[in-house]
């Protein structure tokens, strides 16, 4: 089993400080979820605990290329109208998500983190677009987001996943029994049929919910079909794509530090 990276919040003051205060301070890392409802057989924080999977692999994928990277605390709530209807969607706004995200952000740096990356995998759009706001008018390369939403990073995935048909489906179920497998009733995911219904038509289509999707049981895919195997393989895909990011912010920093020596 791979070591687990130490979070922030595992850390005392004196060790933090002594690694901000090192020749490379560290990126933070910072998993963006929801509470949101995953099917019959997966638990409300699924995208949180993706998230949290996601961004330790990351770490370690940095750590090995050199720069040294934490975790921080994820932030559990997201914009999720979609799941209006269901048990356990609890949204907030788009404005309350982007000033607590620019604050956390702002409070990362002006604690001499050299970068601060905004690890999403609830994929609601709205979601998505009030994420990437909280970034709007910060230095080049300081913050970044790491979302599989982004063309670049979504064709690296599965064929689920890049169907539509993929909320709480074979994809997200997957990494659930990589990273969290006690949180999946399996008896349940076992006995789920296969749905084809694709969340990025019914966007589309100007659909605004799950229900008016005809997602009537919180989930779409073939959940039963779900490996940790592919959860796995899955993890680390997503993993390269924060690193990804991570690394093109440091070097979008850096020449903003080339272009102000030169000035």
């Amino acid at each position: 089993m791979r070591a687990r990276r130490p979070h922030i919040a595992d850390l005392t003051t004196q060790t933090l400080q002594s690694l901000l205060t090192g020749p490379t301070p560290p990126v933070v890392l910072v998993p963006v979820g929801s509470v949101e409802p995953h099917g019959p057989h997966l638990p409300l924080g699924t995208d949180t605990i993706i998230g949290d999977a996601v961004a330790e692999r990351a770490a370690q994928l940095l750590e090995a290329k050199g720069t040294v990277a934490l975790v921080g605390p994820s932030v559990p709530y997201g914009v999720t109208r979609f799941a209006e209807g269901f048990a356990g969607a609890v949204t907030v706004t788009e404005a309350a998500l982007i000033a607590f995200l620019r604050a956390v952000i702002e409070g990362y740096l002006h604690a001499g983190f050299s970068h601060v990356c905004l690890v999403s995998n609830h994929l609601e759009p709205a979601h998505d677009a009030a994420v990437r706001a909280s970034l709007e008018g910060l230095p080049a390369g300081s913050a970044s987001v790491a979302s599989p939403l982004s063309r670049r990073w979504a064709r690296t995935l599965s064929a689920e996943f890049k169907s539509g048909a993929c909320h709480a489906g074979r994809y997200e179920t997957s990494i659930l029994l990589a990273a969290a497998p006690d949180t999946v009733d399996e008896a349940r995911m076992a006995a789920l049929p296969a749905l084809t219904i694709s969340l990025s038509d019914g966007i589309r289509q100007g659909k605004t919910s799950f229900l008016a999707m005809g997602i009537t049981d919180a989930y779409t895919g073939a959940p039963a079909e779900a490996t940790a195997e592919e959860g796995r393989d899955s993890i680390e895909r997503l993993a390269t794509m924060v690193v990804g990011e991570v690394e093109d912010g440091l070097a979008a920093k850096a020449l903003r530090g080339e272009a102000s020596r030169s000035a």
